[in-house]
């Protein structure tokens, strides 16, 4: 009985360091696959950049907001960088997916769990770079934000939270279709959803029958988050609504991979 007590802490504590091993080597793989895939990885790192600018330059004069359009837009267009990114994470997962991926590693005694982490994580990163990036070439147009400490922590905080929100969401995506070109379309929802929301024009502009959908929409919340964070605005509740769709769409993706991992795992 006593060896028994014993050896029970060494082997759990041995699985989970094999677990968290595994989860390293996944991350890994994630990260080069997706640093390989120079065309895909320089539209999501470049193209919001470039909406950016575009939208600065030929339709910020003609767009009223109360403050300067470099100011109102940056905030807007550091969300969007998360729908690009989560386009190649879905296109990832369907090519592990379909693949041969899940027998090796099953095989290699490798879960759903790691998988997922790994394209999460890789996302997260990119999804970090491109941001960092957008940020860097607002501040050499012009933006400029009086927030402290406090208020980028928040911001940087609760944009890492979408991230990692739209990448497990992109994750589902890419176990439920069966093809490369199917994810790619199927992300272009994500993509959409800055739009109608007050990332580039106010909600009070829109026709009334789009306004109630802006209003409550995911990204919405965040991106008021955040423009409230940066520029030292009162957010209102909309830090929790953003925290809460989140937290929620985080949960409901995780239940939803695992559970289409074993389905699919399965099958093979």
């Amino acid at each position: 009985m006593s060896e028994l007590a014993v050896g029970l802490p060494g082997r759990v504590a041995e699985s989970g360091a094999s677990a968290a091993r595994r989860g390293r080597v996944m991350i890994a793989r994630c990260l080069r696959l997706g640093w390989r895939n120079t065309d895909a990885l320089i539209t999501s790192l470049v193209l919001p950049i470039i909406l950016m600018l575009l939208f600065v330059y030929l339709f910020g004069g003609a767009i009223h907001t109360g403050t300067a359009y470099k100011v109102y837009v940056v905030p807007g267009v550091l969300v969007l960088c998360a729908g690009y990114g989560s386009a190649l994470t879905a296109v990832r997962v369907t090519e592990d997916m379909n693949g041969g991926v899940i027998d090796r590693l099953r095989s290699m005694n490798v879960g759903g769990t790691a998988m997922l982490a790994g394209h999460v994580v890789a996302s997260a990163v990119r999804n970090a770079v491109s941001s960092a990036l957008v940020l860097g070439v607002a501040f050499a147009i012009g933006f400029r934000s009086d927030a402290g400490v406090a208020g980028w922590l928040g911001a940087i905080g609760l944009l890492m939270l979408f991230i990692v929100a739209i990448s497990a969401l992109a994750a589902v995506i890419g176990m439920l279709v069966h093809s490369a070109e199917a994810a790619n379309g199927c992300t272009f929802a994500l993509l959409f959803l800055p739009y109608p929301s007050s990332a580039f024009v106010p909600i009070a502009t829109m026709p009334a029958w789009i306004r109630g959908f802006a209003r409550n929409q995911p990204v919405t919340p965040v991106i008021e988050s955040v423009r409230g964070l940066l520029l030292s605005h009162p957010a209102g509740n909309a830090p929790w609504l953003a925290a809460a769709w989140c937290g929620g769409i985080i949960v409901a993706s995780v239940v939803a991979s695992l559970t289409l991992f074993q389905r699919r795992a399965s099958r093979s």
